[in-house]
C-alpha cells in the first residue's frame, strides 16, 4: 500500500503542479472572454430559461420539444446531483484541512472561471451526442473530442480514463464519505453500510437513465434545500463573526504562514492546489463529465441546454461549498485533526443550537452520496459503451455494486488523493479541446442568445 501511495503521490505533483493550475485557469479565461463573461451578465435570462422554465412546464404538464430520453430539468438535477456530492461536504473539509482557509478562495476564483468552462463542455455534449440504435443518446467528451478534433484515439484515451474517474470518484469516494458518516454518527459498521448501499443503488442503476432521471429529480432540490438552509442559518447567527472568517480565507489564500504558522511547509501553491483540485472535484468544471447526462436532454438545440452549465457551477460551489466552508472557518475546527464528513459535522454541531447539526449532515450526506452513486454509474456505463458497445452491460452493473462494497472499506487519505489523480489526468485532453473548439462554443452561444434573449426582453417589457 505505501508503494501504491508514493506513486499515486508522484503522479498527483505532476498533475496538480503549477503547469496544470495554469492550463486550468489559463482555458477558463479564455472561454470567459470569447463567450464574452457569460457568467456574469444576463442571470435573469439564464435562470428564465432554466429553472423557472422547468417548473412552469412541470406545473403546466408541458412536453418539451427536441429529441432526447429525459426533460432538460430532469438531465440537469442528474447533472447537479453528480456534481452536488461528497465534494460539498467532505471535500470542503479535507481542502482546508490540509490547505487551510485560504484553500476556500481558490476554490472560488476556479469555479468562477469554471462557469464558462462548463457551459462549453455541455454545449459540446450535446452538438456531438450521437443517437443509438435503440433510440437513446450518448455524449460526453469522449465524443466531442473524437469528433471535433478528429481523433477518435484520443476519445477511447478520454473513455477509459472516464471508467476509472467514475470508480474512484463515486463508487469509492461517495461510499467512502457515507459510510463514514453512519460510522461516526451511529458506529454502523462498514459492511453494514456496504451491503445497503450496495442494494438501493443496485435497484436504481437497472432501470437505466429514465429511472435515475426520475430519482434525481426528486431528491436533488430536496437535499440541496435542507443542506442549504442549516447552513444559512449558521452564517445568520453568526453574522458578526463572518467578516473576521472571510478576512481569515482571503489572507490565508495568500499567506498560509498565516494559518500555518510555516511548520507545515504549505505554500501559497499548495493551497492553490487543493482549493481548485477539491473545487474541481465538487463542480467538475474541466471534466466534462456533466455532458454525459446533459447529452439525453430533450432539447432543440445545444444552447438551450448549456446555460444550465454556469449555474450549477454557481448553485454547487459558490453557494454550497462557501457555505460549508465558511461555517467549518467560524466553527475553528478546520485545525483540529478532523478531517472528511466528520470535520463537517463536527462544525455544523459546534454552530447550530443544541447537537442535531450532524445529523443535518449526515442526512445530507447520504442523499447527496446516493445520488452520486446512482448518477456516476450513467458515466461509466456512457464510457464501457463508447469502448465497447453495449455489450457486457450487466457486468459494469455488477461491477459497480462491487466497488462500492470496497469504497466502504477503504482509507479515507488514500481515497481522496487518488480522486484528485484522477481528476488530473482526465482533464487534461478535455481542456484542450474545449480551447480547440472555442469557435463552436462561441457559435452554440450567440445562436442560441440571438433568438432567445430578444424573447426575453420582450417578455420583461410586457
Amino acid at each position: 500500500m505505501d508503494v501504491i501511495v508514493s506513486i499515486n503521490d508522484a503522479i498527483n505533483g505532476f498533475v496538480w503542479g503549477a503547469p496544470a493550475i495554469i492550463l486550468i485557469m489559463g482555458v477558463g479565461l479564455y472561454l470567459t472572454i470569447r463567450l464574452k463573461g457569460i457568467q456574469f451578465r444576463n442571470w435573469g435570462f439564464m435562470f428564465s430559461r432554466t429553472y423557472a422554465k422547468a417548473f412552469k412546464e412541470a406545473r403546466n404538464q408541458a412536453k418539451e420539444s427536441g429529441e432526447g430520453e429525459i426533460t432538460s430539468f430532469q438531465a440537469a438535477m442528474a447533472s447537479v446531483s453528480a456534481v452536488v456530492g461528497s465534494g460539498n461536504i467532505a471535500g470542503v473539509a479535507t481542502a482546508l484541512a490540509t490547505g487551510g482557509p485560504g484553500a476556500l478562495f481558490w476554490m472560488i476564483v476556479a469555479a468562477i472561471v469554471g462557469m464558462a468552462t462548463k457551459f462549453a463542455e455541455v454545449g459540446l455534449g450535446i452538438m456531438y451526442r450521437k443517437k443509438m440504435p435503440d433510440g437513446s443518446f450518448q455524449g460526453g467528451p469522449m465524443y466531442y473530442v473524437a469528433e471535433g478534433l478528429h481523433a477518435p484515439w484520443l476519445g477511447k484515451i478520454v473513455a477509459v480514463l472516464f471508467l476509472f474517474y467514475s470508480i474512484v470518484i463515486s463508487a469509492v469516494v461517495d461510499t467512502n464519505t457515507i459510510t463514514e458518516a453512519f460510522g461516526e454518527s451511529f458506529g454502523v459498521a462498514p459492511a453494514i453500510m456496504a451491503a445497503v448501499l450496495a442494494i438501493l443503488t443496485g435497484i436504481v442503476i437497472f432501470g437505466g437513465i429514465t429511472r435515475i432521471g426520475e430519482v434525481c429529480g426528486m431528491l436533488a432540490p430536496f437535499m440541496a434545500g435542507a443542506y442549504l438552509l442549516a447552513g444559512i442559518f449558521i452564517i445568520i447567527t453568526h453574522i458578526t463573526q463572518v467578516p473576521a472568517a472571510l478576512g481569515q480565507i482571503i489572507v490565508c489564500a495568500f499567506n498560509p504562514k498565516a494559518a500555518f504558522g510555516g511548520a507545515a511547509g504549505v505554500t501559497v501553491l499548495t493551497v492553490m492546489r487543493y482549493g481548485m483540485a477539491r473545487g474541481i472535484f465538487s463542480n467538475e468544471a474541466g471534466i466534462g463529465s456533466s455532458a454525459v447526462t446533459h447529452a439525453s436532454a430533450k432539447v432543440s438545440s445545444p444552447g438551450e441546454q448549456a446555460i444550465w452549465g454556469p449555474l450549477e457551477v454557481f448553485v454547487d460551489t459558490i453557494i454550497i461549498c462557501t457555505i460549508t466552508g465558511l461555517t467549518i472557518v467560524l466553527s475553528g475546527l478546520w485545525n483540529s485533526g478532523l478531517d472528511g464528513v466528520a470535520l463537517t459535522m463536527g462544525a455544523f454541531s459546534k454552530m447550530l443550537p443544541g447537537n442535531f447539526g450532524q445529523y443535518i449532515v449526515l442526512a445530507a450526506s447520504a442523499l447527496f452520496g446516493f445520488t452520486c452513486l446512482i448518477t456516476y454509474y450513467n458515466y461509466m456505463e456512457k464510457g464501457w459503451i463508447y469502448l465497447f458497445g453495449t455489450k457486457g452491460i450487466i457486468l459494469v452493473k455488477v461491477l459497480w455494486v462491487i466497488f462500492i462494497v470496497i469504497g466502504a472499506f477503504s482509507t479515507l487519505g488514500v481515497v481522496w488523493d487518488v480522486a484528485d489523480t484522477c481528476n488530473g489526468l482526465i482533464i487534461i485532453p478535455n481542456l484542450i479541446a474545449l480551447v480547440l473548439l472555442a469557435n463552436k462554443v462561441v457559435k452554440i452561444k450567440e445562436d442560441y442568445y440571438k433568438t432567445e434573449l430578444p424573447k426575453y426582453k420582450a417578455e420583461k417589457g410586457k
